[in-house]
């Protein structure tokens, strides 16, 4: 009967251990991205030798083409959501004042994304992340004929890109801004 308490006692002291270290982790973790969130360009080019790294263990691998090609679609489920105005003009809301300008003469509203610029990176980096731990174990290396799964991510990419772009022209919005636009003065007449 004694046995049975301390047992019982250790199991929630290994718990709470077990909590407070992936609460630790989880602190440490948050705390990293928070302090990389203003440096833009230093995450994307992380980002990008994170993905030519995952190019560079497929080719020399030569393998893991599944791995890829969910990869492939998957950073192309974020990138389309990236482009995504966050509250879309196709569908009929309400007049409430929230749809983009489409006339000169209405508001300037900023362009709000459907998925922020940084949980776009972020997506990213922790997809190949788990894109490379993958090509490490042989379960998921199966065999497939490559060059199919090439032309079809071509054909999806090339038909979501030109509904996308046919969106953005109909709607009349850029989805890429570079802050606000910035009036030159004008020289009084002499």
């Amino acid at each position: 009967m004694m046995d049975e308490g301390l047992t019982t006692d250790e199991s929630a002291g290994s718990s709470n251990v077990v909590s407070r270290f992936f609460k630790g982790v989880g602190i440490r973790y948050q705390s990293v991205l928070d302090r990389s969130t203003p440096h833009t360009k230093g995450r994307w080019v992380f980002a990008l030798v994170l993905v030519l790294l995952f190019i560079l263990r497929i080719l020399l691998a030569q393998g893991w083409y599944i791995i890829t090609y969910a990869l492939g679609i998957y950073h192309l489920n974020l990138f389309i959501a990236f482009l995504t105005p966050k509250i879309d003009p196709a569908l009929d809301y309400e007049d409430d004042g929230l749809d983009l300008p489409t006339r000169s003469t209405q508001e300037f509203r900023p362009f709000i994304r459907r998925l922020p610029e940084f949980k776009f990176w972020l997506g990213i980096v922790k997809s190949t992340v788990i894109g490379l731990i993958c090509t490490m174990f042989d379960c998921f290396n199966i065999p497939v004929f490559w060059p199919i799964l090439v032309m079809y991510f071509i054909t999806l990419f090339c038909i979501t890109m030109k509904r996308q772009i046919k969106h953005m022209i109909k709607y009349r919005y850029i989805p890429f801004t570079h802050g606000k636009p910035k009036y030159q003065a004008t020289q009084p007449p002499s």
